[in-house]
């Protein structure tokens, strides 16, 4: 998480929960060095020159971001004006990479990183395919030094998904190369990417055959649509192939976002309207929601005008919003937030008490949960906050009163969530599934301590998996009989509640992110 005021704060408030994005079970390996130097002479331009104007600066940065999000050390958004994220924080980054400096980072240029970065991560699988493809080379290919591999991906994207145009994009990539690797260098991407241009022109680009067997037919869906193949044949299995594709492209989108206006502070939606008419923000109010707006374009300039730093509003998915409509907050309530980090459900809750009750919100990482508090200061609502620095597992053994209302927003898989998290699907592996299984488990049992009788416990993911959201409501219900289902059709709109009475929001159907809860009474 970046620093206080800067937008990780508000835009992990929206990002939901999700387990560790790098597999549970870490194999180390030697750190690789993210400098593309190499022993030997180096290009003239490299010797020469510092500051660079001919280079494209947003390709520059994309590239060098691209690499550090591949190695682990970056994020894939860029929705910052401050610190981590920011124009000259990643010049930085491509003056310690590359050797120089491209003229400074405009609004224009902060965004097209934000679309080429997310956009070549989403679609990395299918790029791949194609650059391996037009090298006929697979040594060459797999062996292919990280940078030069980022900017064939960079031009890739740009021809195709983004239908620039040819003749500039052959000719930034060239010149990118040339002056951050080697001459040879460039004169390689100007010919695959010559190649490329001419194969789109002729609508003769290669594509794998969605025919064979289920797990052929799953390898080439993994590609066509840039996902990974457990995950294809996951989704197919559960919810058919059109819905799977379907699901697959919402992940491959630009996503939208919503801002909730931030009633603690006396903020309401007309006022978040009208601070977005002003600024010529393009804006939907929310459906579901009487807090919420969305917005599909426009978000930078609501960071930039401020109003995230004056806590009027913060970014959270309508989603994750619903789930605290589960939750059903009231003045005078106790409740707990047993994993409450980065605490946009925290805040939600809080606002909805009026200043009236408690909510503990508790998290092992003590770091986040300073943030929380931070937050909840700048948004007025820390009169009903006490952060508590604790494994759940632990604080349930030892705490002796027990709350009228208990959220666990469990850590999970985020598969709901992967238009937002574009660098998450290469992250995450099937084996992950069960260790969060167990983990979720654990956390359940012990939140369960914490509730009243007559209490409520509401368990939530941002997962669209079963075997994370209903397996794990039955599997704990038979371990805890006093515990019953009650029904969220009273709490949440018609549309989101199952055959079983749990809360699932579903991408496809809603356009919003995929989310689960389910809400459990106390009767003993």
């Amino acid at each position: 998480m970046a620093q206080v005021l800067s937008l990780h704060v508000f835009f992990s408030a929206e990002i939901h929960k999700v387990g560790p994005s790098k597999p549970l079970k870490r194999i180390h390996k030697p750190r690789t060095s993210l400098s593309t130097r190499r022993k030997g002479p180096q290009s003239p331009l490299r010797e020469t020159q510092k500051l660079n104007l001919q280079v494209s600066p947003h390709r520059a940065v994309s590239a060098v971001r691209l690499m550090r999000i591949e190695m682990g050390g970056a994020f894939a958004d860029l929705l910052n004006d401050k610190g981590k994220g920011s124009g000259d924080n990643e010049m930085g980054y491509v003056e310690r990479t590359l050797g120089f400096r491209t003229k400074d980072l405009d609004d224009r240029d902060l965004r097209l990183v934000t679309d080429i970065v997310g956009g070549t991560i989403r679609w990395r699988r299918y790029l791949d395919y194609l650059i391996g493809s037009l090298c006929h080379d697979e040594k060459a290919f797999r062996s292919m030094e990280p940078l030069l591999l980022q900017i064939l991906r960079i031009g890739f994207y740009e021809i195709v998904k983004l239908d620039m145009p040819s003749y500039a994009v052959v000719d930034e990539n060239v010149r990118l190369a040339k002056v951050s690797l080697r001459p040879g260098a460039g004169n390689m991407v100007n010919g695959i990417l010559r190649k490329l241009v001419l194969l789109k022109e002729s609508n003769s680009l290669p594509l794998p055959k969605l025919e064979g067997d289920d797990r052929t037919q799953a390898r080439a869906l993994a590609t066509l649509y840039s996902h990974p193949v457990w995950m294809v044949r996951r989704w197919t299995k559960h919810l058919g192939q059109e819905k799977a594709i379907k699901l697959m492209m919402w992940n491959n989108d630009n996503p939208s976002f919503s801002l909730r206006a931030n009633s603690g502070k006396g903020v309401t939606r007309a006022d978040l309207v009208m601070q977005f008419n002003m600024l010529k923000v393009p804006h939907e109010l929310s459906l579901h929601l009487d807090h919420f707006v969305r917005v599909k374009t426009g978000l930078q300039i609501v960071i930039q005008a401020g109003l995230l730093k004056q806590g009027l509003c913060a970014v959270q998915d309508e989603s994750a919003g619903l789930i605290v409509s589960v939750v059903d907050p009231q003045p005078g309530d106790s409740i707990i937030d047993c994993c409450a980090a980065p605490g946009g459900k925290t805040l939600y809750m809080a606002s909805q008490m009026h200043g009236q009750g408690m909510l503990y919100a508790i998290d092992i990482n003590k770091g986040r949960l300073r943030i929380v508090k931070e937050t909840a200061k700048l948004h007025q609502v820390d009169g009903v906050i006490t952060t508590i620095p604790s494994d759940l597992r632990t604080f349930a053994e030892s705490y002796q009163l027990k709350s009228d209302k208990v959220l666990l927003d469990a850590p999970c898989s985020g598969l709901g969530v992967l238009s937002k998290r574009a660098d998450l699907r290469w992250n995450r592996r099937l084996e992950d599934l069960e260790e969060l299984k167990k983990l979720q488990e654990e956390l359940l049992d012990a939140a369960s301590i914490l509730v009243k009788p007559g209490g409520v416990l509401v368990y939530s993911t941002c997962s669209i998996d079963p075997e994370e959201n209903e397996e794990r409501v039955d599997a704990f219900l038979l371990r805890h009989p006093e515990f019953r289902i009650d029904p969220v059709d009273r709490y949440v709109p018609p549309d989101f509640v199952t055959k079983r009475g749990f809360y699932s929001s579903d991408p496809v159907e809603h356009s919003m992110d995929g989310a689960f809860a389910a809400r459990l009474i106390r009767t003993l």
